[in-house]
């Protein structure tokens, strides 16, 4: 049952990496800054998330959500390091303001479909915003925009799926300025936690997201050598690797 479970998990990512119809020309990237503040306010230096102070300000974060909505990237006009840090904030701010649409919940995957195996429909395929007056979902944002236009194998570590198991959600908007080092900080913080994952030089127990989102490492090197740019404890390329169970419990 674990196996067909991950057969179908594989399955349910590779059909969300068509391409996506979602931009708009003649926009000018939006401001993130009110977002920022809003994650300096809620969001703890651990990644803990204050959704009920989040809800206090819900006028605010709308206001942020409508000017996304409103300003898709032009991919002709905008650079690739704001095209990245719209779709990773969208990305953040939409998730968010799923939870607080059906707060309280135990978890995100309580939102949406109940399904034993998730092929087609789950949270994150449902279309509840919109891009430039297109409807889209969190699917499309991570898996035919985010993963598919960019070869940027550390936006894995700087979305956020509201959960513990997630790398955690900084407490700060992602910049086009300052994009480089956020995203290396993201990942070397997410590597080095224990509590995601756990290494000697002989052995590693990972986070599950290396091993569904492998392809994504691994194209310029192995597994090892893309983890060895960020971990403190560095692996042996012949290092036992294994991986940790999710918990979807949500991040607050």
């Amino acid at each position: 049952m674990i196996k067909l479970f991950i057969y179908y998990s594989v399955l349910l990512i590779n059909l969300s990496c068509g391409s996506s119809g979602l931009g708009q020309s003649g926009t000018t990237p939006p401001s993130h800054a009110t977002f920022d503040q809003l994650l300096q306010a809620h969001v703890s230096e651990q990644g803990t998330v204050n959704y009920k102070g989040f809800m206090a300000d819900v006028d605010k974060l709308d206001a942020y959500l409508a000017s996304l909505s409103s300003n898709a990237p032009d991919r002709a006009a905008w650079s690739e390091a704001e095209q990245l840090a719209y779709w990773i904030n969208a990305y953040n701010a939409f998730t968010i303001k799923l939870i607080l649409d059906h707060y309280p919940v135990k978890s995100i995957k309580d939102i949406g479909p109940k399904l034993t195996i998730p092929i087609v429909n789950t949270v994150w395929h449902l279309e509840f915003f919109e891009i430039g007056g297109k409807p889209a979902s969190l699917d499309e944002i991570e898996h035919k925009i985010l993963r598919k236009e960019f070869d940027e194998p550390r936006i894995h570590f700087a979305i956020n799926c509201a959960s513990i198991s997630c790398p955690k959600l900084m407490n700060h908007a992602y910049s086009a300025k300052n994009l480089d080092a956020q995203l290396q900080q993201a990942a070397y913080t997410f590597i080095n936690n224990p509590m995601h994952n756990s290494m000697t030089k002989e052995q590693a127990e990972l986070s599950p997201l290396f091993s569904w989102f492998e392809e994504d490492f691994t194209r310029k090197g192995s597994l090892v050598d893309f983890i060895n740019q960020y971990a403190e404890n560095k692996l042996n390329n012949e290092a036992k690797i294994s991986f940790k169970d999710y918990n979807w419990s949500l991040n607050e």
